[in-house]
């Protein structure tokens, strides 16, 4: 006989939770692999076992089995997202990823290290002294956003409205999100899309040595990338990897003034831990593919569940002393920021060159940079990154 499912209530939107949501994933953990978060309506995977397995387990996916019919309004952001990989399952998504990675390459994203250096030199030397400023927009910002839109071969002048698009689109991912949300979301993907579908039928003409053209040219099999999946999947590599690596360098910096920690000569240990403390994104979904028994619980064919990846990469049964950050662990599993299975991120990579390198330059250069106010988060969950870093340099 299964034993049932704790149900355990917590709103997503309550200012405590939103400022430190760790001792509730403390205590789904203590009650199971799997629990059932009320204000979700779903089932929650907890533990590292469960949430790795559940990643990797080809009877659970990203598509719904029955598709969604959407309200109208917001038909601008799903014709975006009914191309992007990270919604869809193989065939589409093997033939989509394969394609994608043959531009997309390790050697064109290390190939980044010297710019990335350079941006990050450029902008730390920049900043303010002397009062107060957000760190965020003056640092942790701007790279993520240049280093994508130097890849694409897009404009830089075009960052400002690369960030307000991203910035729109991605509340759509967010608890509690609003009608006027919504709307902005889909006006941010309607006004993405058709910049770039100006940006693409350009690049087809006069290809040039950036990531647009290398997706272009990218072939498998005979088959190349529609006009579309171009236009999703840049939206995609821009999206998910700016507000991973915006938060990601934000939630790291913050704990380095807090405790002391500062980059070693290798900062791989360093930038693993703050991944694995203080993850940029705490909760993502998947579909039953079959009715099967998972850690105890009957999924039937369609159901949704939830992964707590944050709750994961604080798993006690994972890491020794998982509630204490340790700027040089070396014990445990990789952790789950990025996920894992079919489904691992992209453009992990590229966001784990980025911080190995902009954090230890951000300190290199500004060795006096202090908190200027305790730094508090964004109401953004399932994102998990800061409102503003007030520091002063």
């Amino acid at each position: 006989m299964l034993a049932a499912m704790q149900r355990l209530s917590q709103s997503p939107t309550d200012p405590g939770f939103v400022q430190d949501p760790y001792p509730f994933y403390a205590r789904a953990r203590a009650a199971g692999h799997l629990v059932w978060w009320e204000e979700y309506g779903l089932p929650m995977a907890t533990t590292h076992a469960a949430v790795n397995t559940l990643l990797r387990d080809r009877r659970f996916g990203r598509e719904p089995v029955t598709p969604i019919a959407y309200p109208a309004h917001l038909a601008p952001f799903y014709a975006v997202e009914a191309h992007s990989m990270l919604e869809l399952e193989p065939p589409r998504h093997t033939r989509l990823r394969g394609l994608v990675l043959r531009a997309f390459t390790s050697r064109r994203i290390a190939a980044l290290e010297p710019e990335i250096a350079a941006l990050a030199h450029e902008l730390a030397t920049a900043l303010p002294q002397g009062g107060a400023f957000d760190l965020l927009d003056a640092y942790c910002r701007p790279i993520p956003v240049i280093v994508i839109a130097r890849l694409l071969g897009v404009p830089e002048a075009m960052a400002p409205d690369l960030l307000r698009w991203s910035a729109a689109m991605v509340q759509m991912y967010q608890a509690g999100r609003t009608s006027h949300q919504e709307e902005e979301a889909a006006t941010a993907a309607e006004d993405f899309a058709t910049f770039l579908r100006g940006y693409v039928a350009a690049r087809r003409s006069d290809p040039r040595d950036d990531l647009i053209s290398a997706l272009i040219a990218a072939e498998a099999d005979g088959a190349k990338l529609s006009t579309d999946e171009l236009i999703s999947t840049c939206i995609l590599l821009l999206n998910a990897g700016h507000e991973a690596t915006v938060h990601s360098l934000g939630n790291g910096v913050k704990l380095c003034l807090e405790t002391g920690a500062r980059p070693d000569p290798d900062p791989t240990p360093l930038v693993e831990e703050i991944l694995r403390y203080d993850p940029p994104l705490h909760m993502f979904t998947r579909y039953a593919y079959e009715d099967v028994t998972f850690f105890g619980h009957n999924f039937r064919r369609g159901d949704q569940v939830g992964l707590l990846l944050a709750s994961a990469n604080r798993c006690g049964a994972a890491y020794g002393q998982a509630d204490r950050f340790k700027p040089n662990r070396r014990d445990g599993p990789v952790n789950q920021a990025f996920g894992a299975g079919l489904h691992f991120c992209v453009g992990a990579a590229l966001a784990r060159l980025e911080l190995q390198t902009a954090l230890p330059i951000l300190f290199e250069r500004r060795p006096k940079l202090r908190l200027a106010a305790s730094p508090a988060y964004a109401d953004i969950y399932h994102f998990h990154g800061l409102a503003a870093l007030q520091v002063t340099a």
